[in-house]
């Protein structure tokens, strides 16, 4: 997920995004992007995740 700051700086974050992450940015007057993953990527990164 990137967020797009109200300065216009860019902050990217290689997470899994959870508890409406997205809509908590949103509210504060950000612009989240976020991606949904495969069932293959999201194993990936769970993985990456717990090691």
């Amino acid at each position: 997920m990137t967020n797009q700051t109200s300065n216009g700086v860019e902050k990217i974050y290689n997470k899994l995004v959870r508890d409406n992450v997205p809509e908590i940015i949103e509210a504060d007057g950000g612009a989240p992007k976020i991606r949904a993953l495969t069932g293959e990527e999201f194993i990936v990164e769970l993985l990456n995740k717990l090691v």
